[in-house]
């Protein structure tokens, strides 16, 4: 799906992760990914404790934001600029998670892959289930206050 040249994603998919480590990515993303990317990806560590998937244009434009930081963010640089892998999409649309990334976001098999606008989050499944329902439980924060649904 794009809007103003720029890719949007969005939906979850409940995916799992090959013996080799790799993920299947879903056919409705693959031809967005192929046309906006040529298949280049770029996997990179996420605060929050999962991976982000940024196709690689718009892992650039995020890279230039990052690496423009201050000093006084200089660890933040090296969590998403020291832990960015360049990946491609192969022949059957997989690609190869690391066994760095996915030790860092605790991933073994079973994960949800997020559409989130101009990128990807990548959780292992319990741990996105878990956060997911203690963030329903919460309040909603303040932003959502004049929001109708």
């Amino acid at each position: 799906m794009a809007q103003r040249g720029i890719s949007v994603f969005q939906g979850a998919s409940a995916l799992c992760l090959d013996a080799k480590g790799r993920l299947s990515v879903p056919t409705r993303h693959r031809e967005v990914l192929h046309a906006t990317a040529q298949g280049a990806l770029t996997v990179t560590k996420h605060p929050h404790g999962c991976l982000m998937l940024f196709p690689r244009p718009e892992w650039e434009r995020f890279r230039e934001r990052i690496a423009a930081l201050p000093m006084s963010a200089q660890w933040w640089k090296r969590i998403f600029l020291g832990n960015a892998l360049d990946v491609e999409l192969d022949g059957t649309g997989r690609v190869l998670i690391s066994p760095e990334l996915r030790k860092a976001a605790g991933i073994s098999r079973d994960v949800v892959l997020l559409g989130m606008g101009n990128h990807f989050e990548l959780w292992d499944q319990a741990t996105y289930e878990a956060q997911e329902a203690e963030a329903m439980k919460a309040e909603m924060p303040d932003v959502f206050k004049d929001f109708s649904f």
